[in-house]
């Protein structure tokens, strides 16, 4: 595994590589969108020396996986091969491999816009949700950070590069973003029931709802937890109790996207044990009735009670979510790169898909995380038409 092999030549690239291959990296990893220019200039301007740098530099390669860090090894090989043989890389591939790696998804930095044309194409399926201009300028989406915690033992560091991406990434989407920070779970639910009256949802084409903090097994723990058995515990089965059709009736028939960041639980995502570990990467864990008979009132009509939701999860049942203490979590980063560069032309449940897919590459000792799509009831599928 090409992440495993940065992990284990770390001491030694800090030590040999110089300031200039250092610049040289950054900008091959910028040409193939490893990174972007945000964490091109964090590297370079929070890290006064070259070693520093070097570290920054493989460490936030190599957090974004096999992928990424296959692409760094094969530019360490082009620019300077006594180097990658001096760290004992296994750099020699053959062109074909290398040719290989390029080809490989290129992830995008900025939302790639849809085209005028699948625009108009969608608009005549019957199978999507509608969406419209003036239902896009009414887009809105609840935000729920918790990063810092009465027991500061317990503070989420990195999470504000979480909340700072989901930001982007739904205003860019269109979506007026409704932002809480540092809520007990009283005040997650309060904040749900005050979101479920907005007066865009009458208007919107769909809502999204994301909720960011330590968890367990079906809820989300505010900040006065001390643990898993703390009381101050949201369930997570409140939302679609919040937003269904009988206490939101304004979002009757429109997709609600759920994104949860949180532990399901203090097991591990994998079976097999490595000895390397990366001490940046943290986890989110903390050890009205229907009418009989006669009906005849031609305004009241059975609905589903729960419908049009899909969710995605940051882990499996049971186990743990990683959050690096920098650069934020996993599941955050991963779906900004799948949304930026697919949602022109993929479906919400394509690109949960392809965020699982993502996950796939996260590789780092013996953590593995793998997100988890739950409560699907969408009965189409709904399309976001970036730059429309």
């Amino acid at each position: 595994m090409a992440a495993r092999e940065l992990a284990r030549v770390r001491t030694k690239f800090v030590e040999k590589v110089s300031k200039d291959m250092i610049s040289q990296l950054l900008d091959d990893l910028l040409d193939d969108r490893v990174l972007n220019d945000g964490e091109k200039d964090s590297i370079l301007e929070e890290n006064v020396k070259t070693r520093d740098k070097a570290r920054a530099l493989l460490d936030r390669v190599k957090h974004k996986g096999d992928e990424a860090s296959r692409k760094m090894i094969a530019h360490l090989y082009e620019r300077d091969q006594t180097l990658c043989s001096e760290l004992g890389l296994s750099c020699s591939q053959p062109p074909q491999q290398a040719a290989q790696v390029k080809m490989e998804t290129e992830w995008s930095t900025t939302l790639v816009h849809a085209t005028d044309a699948f625009w108009n194409e969608k608009q005549k399926d019957p199978n999507i949700y509608p969406v419209e201009e003036k239902s896009i300028a009414n887009r809105v989406a609840l935000l729920i950070t918790n990063i810092k915690f009465a027991n500061e033992r317990l503070n989420r560091n990195g999470a504000e590069r979480d909340e700072e991406n989901m930001e982007k990434l739904l205003s860019d989407l269109k979506y007026e973003v409704v932002k809480y920070r540092n809520l007990t779970a009283k005040e997650i639910g309060d904040a749900l029931i005050q979101f479920s009256r907005h007066p865009k949802l009458r208007e919107t084409d769909s809502v999204v709802v994301v909720i960011m903090s330590h968890g367990k097994l079906g809820a989300v723990l505010g900040v006065n937890c001390e643990d898993e058995m703390s009381a101050d515990v949201f369930p997570i089965d409140n939302i679609y109790q919040h937003l269904g059709s009988e206490k939101c009736p304004a979002l009757l028939n429109k997709p609600k996207i759920i994104i949860i960041q949180a532990c399901r639980g203090g097991g591990k995502g994998a079976v097999l044990v490595s000895d390397n570990a990366n001490q940046g990467l943290v986890c989110d864990d903390v050890s009205q009735p229907g009418a009989e008979g006669g009906m005849e009132e031609d305004n009241l009509r059975y609905v589903h009670k729960e419908k049009d939701f899909i969710s995605l999860l940051s882990s499996t049942p049971d186990t743990v979510s990683y959050r690096h203490t920098v650069f934020g979590s996993v599941l955050i980063q991963y779906i900004v790169e799948v949304f930026n560069t697919f949602a022109n032309t993929d479906d919400i449940l394509e690109l949960f898909r392809k965020v699982m897919q993502r996950s796939e590459d996260f590789v780092d000792g013996n953590r593995r995380q793998m997100p988890t799509i739950d409560r699907v009831s969408t009965t189409k599928r709904f399309y976001f038409f970036p730059g429309h």
